[in-house]
């Protein structure tokens, strides 16, 4: 197998190598600019200035390793990916917003395929995803135990909690109940309103200037399937199973055929719901980058004022639409758990 050798200051995320002091010019940049802020990352950068050296507003997240013992240390060692950062005798670099060990110099040695072959320690490090996640479940408890503080001084809630009571009975007279039926809609009520406020807030949060991407992560909507898919297992009634291993009313041939459809259809059901999250909200996401880059593909026919307002009316008109994805998106993803809950604990009708 053959070994490339990339120095850091050549590979790197961080790198900061164009002829105009880090400015992003050509389509190339452009798509690695977008890719990079679809990405996780160990710190918050607010903006960027200068170019010789290019600068960067932020603040740094805490890196924590498991590479032969703990190692712990602040983002800001980096440099934003332009540096080596040392623990305990060892040497760690980003490559692509992952920690790699290197040597002193932050060499990453690549394969054939361009895969890093250098050895990568488990990264349980505070990432700007997991500030988020963090972020948007205190502010859930905080709305929550506002509006329930708010019944005990009367029958009208005040405060933050006027806004949450119409979505709490919308959920629940609008998804809960009519899914799962008057009987059963109580026991998974809590979850059905964490799921759609927790994905609705952090779509929001996506947003923001602060530039949060966490339902565009895969393995937070494959978490948040999951949690959709134990629920409906450990709560499927003998109906459920019946209908899924041994179907009623069907020939004893025709059962065998159909058992491991319905097993496939059984795992299908979380997997549509962690595509249709992650897909739409990193299509979004991709959409308003890309009508904001048109400033700089643009400029060369219509002139820097032309493109920067085409590109800013476009962008807007999207995030508007945007507003009302993250809204239908925890809609979806709620109504449907809700429905394959219903399913599960549905009556025999048989």
């Amino acid at each position: 197998m053959t070994v490339f050798t990339a120095n850091l200051a050549f590979a790197s995320e961080g790198e900061e190598s164009h002829s105009e002091g880090g400015k992003v010019n050509t389509p190339e940049e452009i798509n690695e600019y977008i890719d990079h802020h679809l990405k996780d990352s160990h710190d918050f950068t607010l903006f960027s200035y200068g170019t010789d050296p290019r600068k960067h507003v932020g603040f740094p997240l805490p890196v924590i390793l498991i590479d032969e013992g703990v190692h712990f240390f602040m983002s800001s060692k980096f440099h934003h990916g332009e540096s080596v950062a040392e623990s305990n005798g060892k040497y760690y670099a980003l490559y692509h917003s992952k920690v790699y060990r290197t040597n002193e110099e932050g060499e990453i040695n690549l394969d054939e395929e361009g895969h890093p072959t250098n050895v990568k320690p488990l990264d349980l490090s505070i990432s700007k995803n997991v500030v988020g996640m963090l972020l948007a479940g205190l502010l859930l408890i905080w709305g929550f135990r506002s509006l329930a503080n708010s019944y005990k001084k009367g029958p009208i809630p005040t405060g933050v909690g006027r806004v949450l009571e119409p979505l709490v009975i919308y959920v629940r007279d609008e998804i809960a109940k009519p899914n799962i039926g008057e009987k059963r809609y109580r026991d998974f009520s809590g979850f059905l309103l964490t799921v759609f406020f927790y994905i609705w807030l952090l779509n929001l949060m996506g947003m923001t200037p602060l530039g949060f991407n966490v339902t565009g992560n895969i393995a937070v909507t494959v978490c948040l399937a999951l949690f959709t898919f134990f629920i409906v297992q450990f709560n499927g009634n003998r109906s459920y199973w019946v209908h899924i291993f041994w179907m009623p009313g069907v020939p004893v041939i025709m059962k065998i055929i159909l058992m491991p459809v319905e097993v496939l259809g059984m795992l299908t059901k979380p997997f549509s719901l962690l595509i249709r999250l992650f897909a739409n909200m990193t299509a979004g996401h991709f959409v308003v980058m890309s009508l904001i880059a048109l400033t700089i593909t643009l400029k060369a026919q219509f002139g820097v004022v032309a493109a920067t307002g085409m590109s800013f009316v476009l962008a807007f008109f999207i995030s508007m639409i945007e507003l009302l994805v993250a809204f239908l998106q925890a809609y979806i993803f709620t109504m449907l758990s809700a429905l394959f809950i219903g399913m599960a604990v549905a009556d025999d009708h048989h």
